[in-house]
């Protein structure tokens, strides 16, 4: 089947896979949808505001890309969090020494946001070290044997590219994340259906593609591409420089990264079909064909965040 499909609007509503649910963010409220270990499903919905809305400078084109980016993690970390409170006891496993440090010695109403916040600060730390310092290194182990310095960022980008490909490959084996793609592809495929103006039914969402062009996974690869052009403005080559200034202009790599995945998602034609092919394609490591009990999660948890109106309020 192919994966191309036309749709009769776009909308801006999102997603994202959690442990056994979804997480799916609509223009005014986000609903959590998890399926219990007695298969009945639990549900939270709640209203979200965006930082632009609050500071309107932040949703200013470039700068609304790395802001919404880091609002979207933290919003992720904690639905993620949430959803794992629901799989059975002994999938949940024991706190680990740094939460229950945290439990300890910070007030109950406050020791969430502490938890939360500090698995955000690993996470972005986690990320940059291994996708944007280590290829740095690596790009400078090999710098004494390439002259060009333009080569010199080519061979840093394809390192990045490589370590992030077989990131993804390496944590696509266990057991728990097949689970999580699984729901990934339920998620595409029930805004698909829903984009294409079909009734939210099961059979209509199974039938839809689950490669979408507005996902994070595809927005992780074209940051991945963009840095290769923002960091080629360093001519330095001293390598803790080099590291220091990849780490200066993350914001805007991840900005103009924004601003393409936008614009990709809101357009169909010869240019997004370009700029969304690698994307699609590495999403046939992260999505995986749901079966229907995954299809009802994210259908209703679409359900719960839709406009009255359909396309109303939530188009691009």
């Amino acid at each position: 089947m192919s994966e191309e499909k036309s749709c009769a609007f776009k909308t801006s509503i999102g997603g994202q896979a959690l442990m056994e649910g979804i997480l799916m963010r609509g223009p005014e409220k986000q609903a959590i949808v998890i399926r219990k270990p007695d298969g009945t499903l639990e549900e939270k919905v709640e209203g979200y505001s965006l930082p632009k809305d609050k500071y309107p400078i932040l949703g200013l084109p470039i700068i609304r890309g790395a802001v919404n980016f880091v609002d979207t993690m933290i919003k992720g970390v904690k639905a993620m969090m949430y959803s794992a409170e629901f799989l059975p006891e002994e999938e949940q496993g024991e706190p680990d020494k740094l939460d229950l440090w945290i439990q300890k010695h910070f007030p109950e109403d406050k020791a969430q946001k502490v938890i939360v916040g500090v698995a955000v600060a690993l996470g972005i730390a986690l990320s940059v070290g291994l996708f944007i310092l280590l290829p740095t290194i690596l790009a400078g182990l090999v710098a004494p044997f390439v002259g060009n310095g333009i080569l010199r960022n080519l061979i840093e980008g394809l390192f990045r590219i490589v370590i992030f490909l077989s990131y993804l490959i390496l944590v696509s084996r266990m057991k728990e994340i097949k689970r999580v793609w699984m729901y990934h592809g339920a998620e595409h495929k029930t805004i698909f259906c829903y984009e294409a103006g079909l009734p939210l039914t099961v059979e209509n969402a199974r039938k839809q593609p689950r490669l979408h062009p507005r996902c994070g996974t595809s927005f992780l690869l074209i940051v991945m591409v963009v840095s290769i052009l923002v960091f080629s403005l360093v001519r330095w080559s001293n390598v803790w420089v080099r590291m220091l200034m990849r780490i200066l202009l993350l914001p805007l790599t991840v900005g103009i990264s924004y601003e393409i995945i936008k614009y990709a998602g809101r357009h169909d034609n010869a240019l997004t079909r370009i700029i969304s092919a690698p994307g699609k394609a590495l999403q046939l490591i992260t999505t995986a064909e749901p079966d229907d009990s995954m299809l009802e999660v994210a259908i209703r948890s679409l359900e719960l965040v839709r406009p009255e109106e359909r396309g109303a309020g939530d188009s691009w």
